[in-house]
């Protein structure tokens, strides 16, 4: 292409060209604000936050020259209001980069941007000061501080005017030049010039940044998922709501404050699948509860044999009695026997021969389920608005947390419209994105609101794999966008590792999940290590998905016990109530993994190693990090087993582990300096 004529650079035309250019220059910011954080896309999605938490905002600021700039964080609470905080340049001076915080007080979409101008008291005292320590001459640059104070009288009005009137008279009488000095660096008076100042070449950051700030359980959660039809004493009766009542106090004491269920709602009978996922099923067989829909009802029923609607009610509500809050399943998908394809035939694709494609995700096949379509003409926008009611119904019951079921197969639009339309309305609703799909789609589902996250954690068991999985949840944009939940096994997914490692095994992913995330959950049957799989498939043999399967949860060889203290530790340890601030130390062993979480204040230390071989013993030199403390590598620190209680005092940087598998393989110490108090253990 060729370039666009250009005026004779002599005529008027041309002239006028080049002075606007030069105007446009004359009035662009002098002052660049670069790399804000926390943000997600420039600010095109919302970082994640936690409600009375501080959020810590840094962002690159620098102009030309040598003067001090100045810098705050105007941020905007749900209801709109503004409010400032100051922010500060980050030591070493010199790298531009500069820091605050706010803590927001109410859960809903927050924002914030930020201001810098150029301080000239600052600047000024800053020259001052350096000047009079090398023995130069300051009695130019004294008027010229007096000069500046009296400018900011003529600029102000009120008790601030007052104040710097009677500053200005104090520095008259002053007759002694480092007597003027001394007032005009002493902090008093910095801080009444900050509040005058004029704030010249005052520019703000492109943008609104915006925050979801959400309740605690959004971070720190422990979930439990069951069946309730499987809470039984037989397989020959169905349970009921008020048959896992009984569970309630067992689950409760092993700490997990979620108990999720899976859906339940009807179950469509055609091309219902029988046991270990076979086509043909038998009269009593329960099916799929994936499978939803059927003559009684859809999404918006339940499952008859299940209860009544005060049945529910009655569970939500002694649930929170005992600590947990209830979950439900979200799977946007149907029976061949569900209402809608009746009612709302164009809500589906439908083949030539006036058929319906049934679900596929190869090599699995779902022939009792078929998929609506989101962009059908007939299904825009009220499927998406059936859909949203079927979500607010159940919030209306006391729910508030959904685990969604394969949202990546869902239409992203979609997704954003219901979240933000729902917490609009109920900004304490969680949503846990069951995703195991691409790294990029996974996060784009945790831009678009979905607070929480399944995980590849399952997959990851050698040393490096752990050490580069959770250093990259701890790295941009994952920790502004994307909340791990570690779940160490669901209905779906038996893992390998599982099947074949027995009771340590299950013991060392326990500790893992629940170490390394803030949210972990497991499907019942993990604390009794079961792992029977369908040979050569991540499936469990006679799965609870096609089958009632009642259970003895007091076996032999259970881990409840191990379970119960993880979480309890979980519970006292605020470093442990976040996959963040999470660091790897060394450990001359391949198959051991040392890691630790520490609060920002450091008052809360947690050390973790983790025998990563379910067979054998396991020991090592490992490098206790004194440093973090800013003691010398000869120093002490006390430790204390968090799961036994034994204390004691390591001297020296060097120490030596050993982790028997059969025993314990894992060990969780508290460390502190010695002349550090304990930390206040939270409630």
């Amino acid at each position: 292409m060729s370039s666009p004529p250009y005026p004779d650079p002599g005529s008027s035309q041309a002239q006028e060209l080049v002075q606007g250019d030069v105007l446009a220059a004359i009035h662009a910011p002098r002052i660049a604000i670069e790399a804000v954080q926390p943000s997600l896309d420039h600010g095109r999605f919302a970082a994640k936050a936690i409600v009375d938490e501080p959020v810590i905002v840094t962002a690159n600021i620098f102009a030309d020259g040598h003067d001090v700039l100045a810098a705050a964080i105007c941020w905007y609470d749900d209801e709109g209001r503004q409010h400032r905080e100051p922010m500060h340049a980050v030591q070493p001076r010199g790298h531009d980069i500069y820091q605050g915080s706010f803590t927001p007080h109410r859960v809903g979409r927050h924002g914030f941007i930020i201001e810098a101008w150029w301080d000239i008291y600052g600047s000024y005292r800053h020259e001052l000061s350096k000047k009079y320590q090398a023995g130069i001459p300051v009695g130019l640059e004294l008027e010229e501080g007096r000069r500046i104070i009296v400018q900011a009288i003529e600029c102000n009005e009120g008790e601030l005017k007052e104040a710097l009137e009677a500053l200005h008279e104090r520095f008259q009488r002053l007759g002694n030049e480092a007597e003027r000095v001394s007032l005009l660096l002493d902090g008093d008076t910095a801080k009444r010039m900050e509040e005058a100042d004029a704030r010249p070449h005052l520019v703000h950051s492109d943008v609104l940044y915006a925050l979801d700030v959400e309740r605690l359980k959004a971070r720190f959660s422990s979930w439990y998922e069951l069946f309730p039809r499987s809470e039984t004493d037989t397989p020959n009766r169905h349970g009921t709501f008020r048959d896992v009542h009984r569970r309630l106090p067992m689950i409760r004491d092993m700490g997990f404050d979620v108990l999720y269920f899976p859906p339940i709602h009807p179950v469509g009978r055609t091309h219902r699948k029988g046991p270990n996922n076979t086509l043909e099923a038998g009269p009593d067989d329960p099916g799929s509860p994936y499978a939803i829909g059927s003559e009684e009802g859809g999404h918006e029923a339940l499952h008859p044999e299940l209860g009544t609607r005060e049945d529910f009610r009655n569970l939500v509500r002694v649930a929170a009695d005992h600590g947990l809050e209830i979950a439900l399943d979200f799977a946007i998908q149907c029976s061949p026997d569900h209402p809608w394809l009746s009612e709302h035939p164009g809500w589906f694709s439908w083949r030539p021969d006036g058929s319906i494609r049934y679900a596929e995700n190869p090599p699995k096949k779902y022939q009792d389920i078929v998929n609506v379509d989101f962009y059908a003409e007939d299904a825009i926008p009220s499927l998406w608005i059936e859909l949203r009611n079927i979500v607010q119904g159940w919030i209306d019951e006391g729910v508030k947390i959904f685990r969604v079921d394969n949202p990546h197969t869902k239409p992203l639009p979609f997704w954003e419209w219901l979240i933000a339309d729902i917490r609009r309305r109920d900004p304490s609703v969680i949503f846990l994105s069951e995703a195991f799909t691409r790294p990029a789609m996974m996060l784009r589902l945790g831009k678009l609101g979905f607070t929480q996250s399944y995980t590849y954690f399952t997959w990851r068991h050698t040393k490096q794999e752990l050490t580069e999985y959770f250093t990259q949840l701890n790295e941009s944009p994952l920790r502004e966008g994307y909340r791990p939940n570690f779940f160490v096994n669901t209905p779906d997914i038996n893992p390998y590792f599982l099947q074949s490692s027995g009771r340590p095994g299950f013991l060392q992913r326990a500790a893992l999940a629940a170490l390394g995330a803030g949210s972990w959950g497991m499907y019942s049957g993990f604390e009794l290590c079961e792992g029977a799989p369908v040979p050569g498939k991540e499936e469990y043999l006679d799965s609870e998905k096609y089958e009632i399967r009642p259970r003895d949860y007091t076996a032999p060889g259970n881990i409840t016990y191990e379970i119960a203290q993880l979480n309890r530790i979980r519970r006292e340890n605020p470093a442990l109530q976040t996959h963040l601030g999470l660091a790897f130390y060394t450990v001359h062993n391949e198959r051991i993994l040392l890691f630790g979480k520490r609060t920002e204040a450091r008052d809360n230390f947690i050390l973790a190693a983790v025998n990563l071989d379910p067979f054998e013993a396991q020991e090592g030199v490992f490098e206790l990090p004194l440093w973090e403390f800013g003691l010398p590598d000869d120093a002490t620190l006390q430790g204390e087993d968090l799961m036994s209680g034994h204390r004691w005092t390591w001297h020296g940087k060097w120490q030596s582990l050993r982790l028997e598998p059969w025993r314990q393989p894992f060990a969780i110490w508290r460390i502190r300096p010695v002349h550090q108090a304990p930390a206040r253990i939270p409630k």
